[in-house]
């Protein structure tokens, strides 16, 4: 039996305001995506993963969900998405939709219903409780976006739950009739022939019925990074709904469980999930048998210190879960792009391709979110322009995730990148322009061509894209790993470091034959600053 389309495949984000706008209102939109499906098939991808869509307040820009069956105005309309599932599939692509089914926005008819009285339909679709004498929140738990997770209503007299922003009340997925209705929000995007879904925080569907205190993180392990946001001081157990002892059970995978039959009942579909918190969320909630088909974790992405060991351990940890197949990234909407996290530089082409390389590496579904084929460093944002709630909270401490969201760069010598014919939402980074897309493409040696030409090798050996991995050497600066499956064996070595580097003597069997990858050139024993190369026995 062939394994699923998804393992081993290449999906790409997209983050449709900043994609491509169509009709100069400085919003990318689905028409806007569907003039660049060539552009997209023409990387080598399998499937192009669709953030949000949904109509929003966009408080949170789209995870903050108004209604789950309809297309937002500014995007365009069911037509228009209609049209995206058959110009994509015309070319071979999957179309995988973000579904954030954790909350929605307080704007959703569910929620204005929940919070009108005690005694309506929907009064406990989502979590309600009362406040303590003094007329506090009902517990500790705090918000991802600062402050109290818990906001009042007159109305009911009542506090609500919510692990973001106020905006942002959080589904009571304990009550079967709200559980009914998010599973058929499923059914009808299948029902029109989407390939698959990407679960915003899916370690988090539920909470705890009893509404217990978070346990604080321990004084002896807290680091800087505990300190820099109130919500990471505590240990996330019970918002999160997990049992006391911190290992989540069947119980709660209930959720994840239930969409992932709904998803396994339509052919070739691919459900998987963001575990954010801890990456051994994702062994507790994907695997082989249950929960989701698979999943991702920020073990890279909260990375600014570009480590063989950090690469060594979290592949060491992925192959723990014995029965779970990982997707991988370096990159998404929520963080920094890698070529800036690592360099703290816009723009760093060598970088890029060495990051690119260790990505696909893996062994996984890659995951790469739009720009990164390109190399595109983080946009500047001033302080006018920040549209972000975590930016507008933190700023200029952290500058938010608007950076990482600044709009596709098209063509170089156009106004705003010809990314609009108006005002971008975001602004277009001035580097951006100089890396934009027909400038690249007109560039033997850039990396969107880079891009391209690994993602065809890849596809050329069975073992790199389905094959098992493991650590075969690992430093500070040098990292080799070896694929292996269908009869072949790869090894990949990298050096990260700024200085040539020695292999170790024999690490590299003497039968093996030279790969040729892009831009690195043929492998050699002592690998060139910032390099890679590949053998294949």
């Amino acid at each position: 039996m062939s394994s699923p389309w998804w393992r081993g495949a290449t999906v790409y984000q997209i983050y449709p305001r900043s994609y491509c706008d169509s009709n100069g209102d400085g919003v990318g939109d689905i028409p806007g995506i569907i003039s660049r499906l060539d552009y997209v098939a023409s990387l080598g991808v399998d499937a192009i993963w669709l953030s949000p869509i949904h109509p929003s307040p966009n408080r949170d820009f789209g995870y903050d969900v108004a209604d789950y069956t309809a297309v937002a105005p500014e995007f365009g309309t069911m037509d228009d998405f209609k049209l995206l599932l058959r110009e994509a599939h015309a070319r071979g692509l999957k179309v995988i939709l973000d579904q954030v089914i954790s909350h929605t926005s307080d704007e959703h008819p569910w929620f204005v219903e929940s919070r009108s009285s005690r005694d309506n339909p929907k009064a406990d679709w989502y979590q309600w409780a009362e406040p303590k004498p003094d007329g506090t929140p009902p517990n500790n738990w705090l918000a991802v976006f600062g402050g109290a997770a818990w906001s009042y209503w007159p109305a009911r007299r009542q506090y609500y739950f919510h692990k973001f922003l106020r905006q942002q009340p959080k589904l009571n997925l304990h009550n079967p009739a709200c559980r009914a209705a998010v599973m058929d929000v499923f059914r009808f995007w299948l029902d029109l022939g989407v390939d698959g879904f990407r679960l915003d925080v899916a370690h988090s569907f539920l909470h705890d019925a009893l509404l217990r205190d978070n346990p604080a993180v321990p004084m002896e392990a807290r680091r800087a990074s505990h300190w820099s946001h109130a919500a990471n001081l505590q240990e996330h157990l019970f918002d999160n709904g997990f049992p006391a002892s911190g290992h989540p059970g069947p119980a709660e995978r209930a959720v994840l469980d239930e969409v992932r039959a709904i998803v396994e009942s339509y052919p070739d579909r691919f459900v998987f999930g963001e575990f954010a918190e801890e990456p051994r969320f994702l062994g507790d909630f994907a695997s082989d048998q249950h929960g989701a088909q698979s999943g991702y974790t920020f073990a890279y992405l909260y990375t600014t210190k570009l480590s063989a060991k950090i690469f060594a351990d979290h592949i060491a940890q992925l192959n723990g879960f014995a029965d779970t197949w990982p997707c991988v990234t370096l990159s998404n909407h929520d963080i920094s792009r890698p070529v800036t996290r690592y360099s703290g530089l816009q723009r760093d082409d060598a970088l890029a391709k060495l990051l690119l390389t260790v990505l696909v590496a893996h062994r996984g579904t890659i995951l790469l979110y739009q720009g990164e084929e390109m190399g595109l460093g983080d946009g500047s944002v001033t302080r006018a322009q920040v549209r972000d709630p975590f930016g507008d909270l933190y700023y200029p401490l952290f500058k938010g995730r608007d950076p990482c969201r600044t709009p596709m760069p098209w063509r170089g010598d156009a106004p705003h990148a010809g990314f609009t014919t108006g005002t971008p939402w975001l602004p277009m980074a001035p580097e951006h322009s100089r890396q934009a897309a027909d400038r690249q493409e007109a560039d033997h040696g850039s990396v969107l061509n880079f891009s391209r030409a690994l993602l065809a090798i890849r596809k050329t050996f069975p073992a790199w894209v389905k094959g098992n991995i493991s650590v075969a050497y690992s430093d500070d600066d040098l990292l080799v790993l070896a694929r292996e499956g269908e009869g072949q064996r790869l090894i990949f070595a990298f050096n990260l470091s700024e200085v040539d580097a020695a292999l170790p003597p024999g690490i590299i069997p003497p039968n093996a034959r030279v790969v040729e990858l892009p831009h690195f050139g043929t492998a050699k024993t002592i690998l060139a600053p910032r390099s890679a190369a590949l053998w294949h026995l």
